[in-house]
Order: structure tokens, then C-alpha cells, then sequence
């Protein structure tokens, strides 16, 4: 019997594999309405997505929650939020994290533009973040449905906003953070997380309860090692490419000036002219050495 397309099931087996997690996410990709920009034409919102497992017990969840703040969830946290009454400790949990790359015509698009996102760049926040959201939700159903409790943080009642200390506005569950640690890539100057694929990504992950080789971590804990700027002393594209100078070599990336241009000036713009509810900017993301891939002069290390 031919399957559905986005009906992907994980066989009964004793043991979850990666092979499996994979058929369910691109058969999702490759079959859901949602995966659209909703633009002349039906293209997809995202090229094809790529998978990796950190371990829940990773010692990085529980810096990175120090570092953030206490209302940061470590995986054993969200996965109780989201399982009450179901006992899991992190050495039981795995978590499962994808990257979404844009498509090449949505980065030709936004490297075109100098002070306000394109078209395709818009629609992919939009669109494709819901998409992003029905695979969290998908990926997260059909592991319960298999006998591998799951949840998406992300999706969680509980997930929003708060103010950390360190770092100012901050969520309590970070899908750049979670790729870190499970080794799709490290952040830049603009705080954007650097993967194979490039910087113009966006990430989903799901926490579950099985047993999952872990992706091997090339950069170790350096969490910049694939940045020119950090790594060499040199680049600083994303520098130049911001509108407002929000990014600057010798600080990094201005977040509340940031939050201010897309919240004042590039989500008015958005809705006024493509009629989209969404907070877009993502001009740092593109005409950069890391826009689709590990910068050249440091692949080696990747």
C-alpha cells in the first residue's frame, strides 16, 4: 500500500533509530501543506532538513542554563513540564534537533536587500515557522504514538520570554542552544548559530525518552570556533551588514537594538506589504562567508 505522504510511522522495533526519526521528518518536509511560502509557483519554504542527537545528560544543558538564568529549561525540565507524572531522568532522555536550510532563492532574494527583508524571506519567517512548528509537533506525536514518550519544548504552554541578567531577553528553551550542543554548529558575531549548511537556517528539536546515538560534537565546547571573527580575527561581514550597527566586532550583537528595528520597522513593513504577521529582519544571515556553509578557511575544522 502506498503511504500517505506526511503519514510517515516508526515501526514497532526494541530499539529507536536515527534512520527512523529521519523517514518521519523529510516525509513530513516532502508531503505537508505547510512546508510552502504560500507563493506562486508552491515552493517549499525549506530545503531538505538534516537531524542531530545531543544526550539530555550533556553537562553544556546545565551551563547553558546557569549562564541564561534559572527559568531556562534544562531537557529534563521541559520533558517533565510537558510528561507530568511520567518519570524520566536526563541519562534516559535524548534530544532530537534539525536544522532547516533556506532555500537558494529566498538567500538570493535577501542578499538583494540592504535595510528590510525580501518577500521570501518574510514568508519563510512566517510560513515556515509554522511549518517549523507542525514538525515539532509532528516528529514529537508520532515518537508517543511509537512508545517513545516525546515532547517539543518549543510547542509547551509554558515556553515564552523572560529577562536573563546576562543576556536580556531570553526564552526559556533556545533551539540555537540545543543545536550547539548537539553539534550542528557555533555561534557568530551576530549571535546566529554557524552550521554545515550556513547561517541562513532555523532549528526545531524535540526531547524524548530512548536511547539515541549522540552526534559527534567536531568543535568540542568552543561555541565560536566556526566564526571568521572569533576564530581568525578577521570578517565581520555580518558587521556590515546590519541597517541599524547592531552588530559590532568589539561587543557582538545589540540585542534590544535589534528587537527595536524588527519590532518598529521591519514587521510593520512586512504586514503593510505582504499582509504577514511576523518579526523578520535576517539581513546579517545572508552575503556573509558562513551563509551557506562553514566558512572556507576554517572548514577543515569542521
Amino acid at each position: 500500500m502506498t503511504r500517505r505522504p506526511g503519514q510517515a510511522t516508526i515501526a514497532a522495533m526494541r530499539k529507536l533509530t536515527l534512520e527512523q526519526i529521519e523517514t518521519v521528518i523529510l516525509d513530513f518536509w516532502q508531503g505537508s501543506p505547510l512546508n510552502s511560502l504560500h507563493m506562486q509557483g508552491g515552493e517549499k519554504a525549506w530545503k531538505q532538513p538534516h537531524i542531530a542527537v545531543a544526550a539530555a545528560s550533556d553537562p553544556l544543558f546545565v551551563e547553558i542554563k546557569k549562564m541564561i538564568g534559572p527559568f531556562y529549561w534544562t531537557p529534563e525540565e521541559a520533558f517533565a513540564l510537558g510528561r507530568p507524572g511520567l518519570q524520566a531522568s536526563a541519562e534516559e532522555l535524548s534530544v532530537i534537533s534539525y536544522v532547516l536550510p533556506q532555500t537558494e532563492a529566498t538567500r538570493s532574494d535577501q542578499r538583494a536587500m540592504n535595510e528590510l527583508p525580501a518577500e521570501r524571506w518574510a514568508r519563510s519567517r512566517y510560513h515556515g515557522e509554522e511549518f517549523n512548528c507542525g514538525l515539532r509537533s509532528h516528529l514529537a506525536g508520532r515518537l508517543s504514538a511509537a512508545g517513545y514518550p516525546a515532547v517539543a519544548p518549543e510547542r509547551l504552554l509554558d515556553f515564552d520570554y523572560r529577562t536573563s541578567e546576562k543576556f536580556g531577553i531570553a526564552s526559556n528553551w533556545s533551539e540555537r542552544h540545543v543545536a550547539f550542543v548537539a553539534g550542528h554548529g557555533t555561534f557568530g558575531l551576530s549571535d546566529g548559530l554557524i552550521t554545515r549548511f550556513g547561517k541562513a537556517v532555523r532549528f526545531g528539536s524535540v526531547v524524548v525518552k530512548a536511547d539515541l546515538p549522540v552526534t559527534s560534537r567536531m568543535y568540542g565546547e568552543d561555541h565560536q570556533a566556526w566564526c571568521l571573527w572569533y576564530a581568525k580575527g578577521k570578517c565581520g561581514a555580518c558587521v556590515h551588514r546590519c541597517p541599524i550597527d547592531a552588530i559590532a566586532k568589539d561587543v557582538g550583537h545589540d540585542k534590544p537594538a535589534c528587537f527595536k528595528y524588527i519590532r518598529g520597522v521591519t514587521a510593520p513593513y512586512v504586514a503593510k506589504n505582504f499582509g504577514l504577521g511576523d518579526t523578520p529582519c535576517g539581513l546579517c544571515q545572508v552575503k556573509i562567508p558562513c551563509e551557506a556553509q562553514i566558512p572556507s578557511a576554517l572548514q577543515a575544522n569542521g
